[in-house]
């Protein structure tokens, strides 16, 4: 509850500050906060289990009280999957919606889901072998440290175990030398670059998209359990890769996913800003929201990798990451119930610690394509463009040559823009009439809309914020 919430909140805070200051009054303030967390947890618990008793009444059925009961110990009902359908088929046992789901995820991955051109692009340029050998020692390439692994376990939240059945909570109860063992096992897998082959094994767990129907497979999302001890050595690695990627400025100042001190607020106050300024300037601003298909499931592997490669990496490090993106399986888990094996042919696993920052890093060269008439940001793959000026007709051309220019940059690399799922905004409080913009993906128009849902937050085309404020209420009623 909050109270909980509240008092733990306070002993975190103590214990940052005595641990960066160790004096004794900064321990023994931490102490108490730590006691009194102790004693509201203590005295939480107690009301929460006199309030559950209490809710057991003479008129309760005996279904809740079993389900009351079962709750108090830990035993839940088991999700009941729905039917799928795959063309004339329907899949109705678990197995088989296992295996459906399965086959749905791995032909999204499949080469045959790029287009012809693309393919005879992704042939030609994988004829091309990336070579990684470094000549010289670098820094980033030195064997791991102790310290490392330490950090890299206390960052790492009680996720559930992949394929190995380890834990997070396993690890962290290690013993100094059963910790200095698994360190020479990291070692050993990053300067011999081998990757032992079950990490390449996943488990996925399909989740049901927001507002999407059950039936059709493709509308979930398929998310990865992999092993804990890859993703302890990846999160090392990672912790490298980023330090590296942000001292050289590889990743684009206008990319604000996961990257540290960066967050949503960036992309939501650079757009409004922008608008403002606009409307000082009593000047239209038009803005293009971009839905990439499957970015994550159809990022081109060898596009990664080359992106790495242009940037200057070698030795360790990037090997480590083309062994971790090849010959990827995995299985789909409905309940108990396993699919069979899978081919990923494509694309990054949605769950693993170096997933993100490949994915950002690839991405984000695709802001570099934009005219420099057209501002444009990135949230991992939630792209927004937006141009600005008095003239209408002026901004739909600059605009519509930025859209020329990342589809080509999406055709190079196996992406996919969808006309239908995007949206453009013309932001203008002016009150004479005027034509909506016609900006279009190839043949097909962008919807121009009244708002749109940017990043959490609704922006009407006048910027009152209104419309947000009505979702809020009613959200909250």
């Amino acid at each position: 509850n909050e109270a909980c919430r509240d008092s733990r909140r306070e002993e975190k805070k103590l214990w940052n500050i005595f641990r960066r200051y160790p004096t004794t009054e900064n321990h023994i303030a931490f102490k108490r906060a730590k006691a009194l967390a102790r004693r509201i947890r203590r005295r939480s618990q107690r009301e929460s289990w006199i309030n559950f008793v209490s809710s057991l009444t003479s008129s309760t059925s005996s279904k809740q009280l079993w389900k009351k009961v079962k709750a108090a110990n830990g035993i839940y009902r088991e999700f009941s999957f729905p039917i799928l359908n795959t063309g004339n088929v329907t899949h109705s046992a678990p197995l088989d919606i296992a295996n459906a789901l399965g086959h749905a995820f791995a032909q999204v991955t499949a080469s045959d889901s790029y287009s012809p051109d693309f393919m005879a692009i992704k042939n030609r340029a994988e004829r091309t072998h990336l070579r990684f050998t470094a000549l010289r020692t670098i820094p980033y390439n030195s064997e791991f440290k102790m310290c490392e692994l330490i950090t890299a376990l206390s960052k790492a939240h009680d996720t559930s175990p992949g394929p190995d059945g380890i834990t997070y909570n396993m690890l962290r109860h290690l013993n100094t030398a059963s910790l200095s063992n698994l360190l020479l096992l990291f070692n050993r897998i990053w300067t011999e670059q081998e990757y032992p082959s079950q990490w390449h094994e996943a488990i996925v767990i399909p989740i049901l998209k927001p507002g999407k129907d059950s039936p059709n497979p493709l509308n979930y999302r398929p998310i990865a359990l992999t092993s804990c001890l890859c993703k302890t050595l990846e999160r090392m690695v990672n912790a490298r890769l980023v330090f590296e990627l942000e001292k050289q400025g590889c990743i684009s100042p206008l990319q604000s996913g996961f990257r540290r001190g960066r967050s949503t607020f960036d992309n939501l106050v650079l757009l409004e800003t922008q608008i403002r300024n606009a409307f000082v300037k009593r000047n239209h601003l038009v803005s293009v929201f971009f839905d990439i298909e499957k970015a994550y499931d159809r990022a081109w592997r060898y596009g990664i990798l080359s992106t790495v490669f242009n940037f200057g990496f070698r030795g360790n490090l990037p090997i480590f990451l083309k062994n971790f993106l090849s010959y990827r399986t995995f299985r789909v888990r409905v309940g108990n119930f396993y699919s069979n094996h899978f081919i990923q042919a494509e694309g990054v696993p949605q769950g693993s610690v170096l997933s993100v920052t490949l994915f950002i890093l690839h991405l984000s060269q695709i802001l570099n394509h934009l005219p420099s008439s057209v501002r444009g940001s990135l949230y991992v793959d939630d792209l927004q463009i937006s141009c600005q000026g008095s003239n209408v007709h002026l901004i739909e051309r600059h605009l519509q040559n930025a859209v020329n220019k990342l589809i080509a940059w999406c055709d190079n690399n196996g992406h996919t823009i969808s006309a239908e799922k995007s949206r453009c905004v013309h932001f203008c409080r002016k009150r004479n009439m005027h034509l909506d913009p016609n900006i279009r993906i190839r043949n097909s128009p962008i919807p121009v809309v009244n708002e749109i849902r940017f990043l959490g937050v609704i922006f009407d085309r006048k910027l009152t914020f209104l419309p947000h404020v009505l979702h809020l209420r009613k959200k909250c009623e």
